[in-house]
């Protein structure tokens, strides 16, 4: 087992300093107002790059390029950044106007107080028929936004409550990259790997509703809220919401979503040249986040090259001994990773060879080991402030006029957190039952 370099994770810790450091400075020392949006997150991430590219001087600067240019050539990077920029003109074409139909719609049909519930379990339904977690969040964010304007519910928590729903899917689904890296890379199906999953996720998804619920019927808030709202723009997010549950590409979706939303806009009056530059500014809105992905997968390629994540494989494999601490260091291995990579499926393929040699060692099987993986990787990926994740959900909102930092959010991002608890009670406590490999 190579020892690496752990020198070569001195990016990321570059990025932790500036990002994290300086937005703890300016909000709570220097009482700066939005001191963490006076950090910009490419600007820090760029900072990392620089510092990644100046390391290992045994590689030229254009053998650093191609490595780079491999990183960002990766299939997962290149569908996310994909989803970004389809997901940016689908709120650009429906606009505030759509998604506030939709939230007047459905608390005109519901109790106000269960709004938020409601917000959450659809998203946990979506995510495990589409598959994404980013996509689940694109879609149902804007209605987030115009459920907390429209309801008087914190913005933060219907996010993050939407952010819960969503890595719900992410962890479960079958047609999840996760779910995919998870068991391709330890031999296992996937029906096994959805099995043991599914009893770990089940209790922190009550769990996350229960706690949803109490918090909302303790609020003031009661009755049905009594608005106008108009049934035709609705459409696209029916439809989008719709081919989602039915397990529809979420390309194909958001194409669905954006060819709807368009004939809608133009039957309704709106001029051609305003509804390609509502588009424009739509695909606009996701450049920080597109931008963010590209360097952070640059940065990971040259991270991997300079010996960093050796560095990481090795210590975990020195640390944690014994059956349930060996599941553990799985764990805390795919997690470190995901910090590293704010990206959870390329988290899970860096962390499955390591993964597979513990699994072996300890007496683990495959579906476990998988699920592990997977598990802890949503765990990591679901509160990371400068995940995708949480960029598209501020994204989303700042589209529709509000404003909000991941350190709002974090707090009620209840479902990780609890699946964290979870995985840990199954780990610990829950004897294990003999499985076939």
């Amino acid at each position: 087992m190579k020892k690496g370099n752990a020198l070569a994770l001195l990016p990321i810790a570059v990025f932790l300093v500036l990002y994290l450091g300086l937005g703890i400075v300016f909000e709570y020392v220097l009482k700066v107002p939005m001191g963490f949006y006076n950090i910009s997150i490419v600007v820090t991430f760029l900072a990392a790059l620089l510092v990644a590219c100046l390391q290992n001087k045994n590689l030229s600067f254009d053998e650093k390029l191609e490595i780079m240019g491999k990183g960002v050539g990766d299939k997962n990077i290149i569908t996310m950044l994909l989803i970004f920029l389809e997901a940016g003109i689908f709120v650009g074409v429906v606009g505030r106007g759509s998604a506030e139909s939709v939230a007047y719609f459905m608390l005109s049909t519901i109790p106000a107080e269960f709004s938020v519930a409601v917000l959450f379990v659809v998203s946990c339904f979506v995510s495990v028929a589409m598959g994404t977690s980013v996509g689940t969040i694109t879609l149902i964010v804007p209605i987030a936004v115009a459920v907390s304007s429209a309801s008087g519910f914190s913005l933060p928590l219907c996010i993050g409550s939407v952010m819960g729903g969503a890595m719900f899917g992410d962890n479960l689904s079958f047609i999840s990259d996760t779910t995919i890296a998870a068991c391709n890379g330890q031999g296992c199906k996937m029906k096994d790997k959805f099995r043991e999953n599914f009893k770990i996720a089940l209790p922190a998804a009550i769990a996350t509703l229960v706690l949803i619920l109490a918090l909302s019927l303790s609020s003031d808030i009661s009755g049905r809220i009594e608005h106008e709202y108009n049934l035709v723009q609705i459409i696209p997010y029916v439809l989008v919401l719709v081919g989602g549950i039915v397990g529809i590409n979420v390309f194909v979706v958001l194409l669905v979503g954006i060819v709807s939303g368009a004939a809608i806009m133009l039957f309704t009056g709106t001029a051609a040249t305003d509804l390609f530059a509502s588009m424009g500014s739509g695909a606009a809105g996701m450049f920080e986040t597109s931008m963010v992905a590209i360097l952070v997968s640059a940065i990971c390629a040259l991270i991997r090259e300079h010996g960093g994540f050796d560095a990481l494989l090795y210590a975990c494999r020195k640390i944690f001994k014994g059956k349930k601490s060996g599941q553990l260091g799985m764990g805390m291995l795919v997690g470190v990773m995901d910090v590293a990579t704010a990206n959870n499926t390329v988290a899970i393929v860096m962390a499955n060879p390591i993964a597979a040699e513990m699994a072996k060692n300890y007496d683990v099987t495959p579906r476990k080991t998988a699920s592990i993986l997977d598990t802890f990787s949503c765990i990591f990926q679901g509160i990371l402030p400068y995940g995708a994740q949480m960029l598209v959900a501020i994204t989303a909102a700042a589209e529709l006029g509000k404003t909000v930092s991941a350190f709002d959010i974090i707090p009620f991002l209840f479902y990780p957190l609890l699946l964290l608890v979870s995985s840990l009670v199954f780990i610990f406590l829950i004897p294990d039952k003999k499985q076939s490999k």
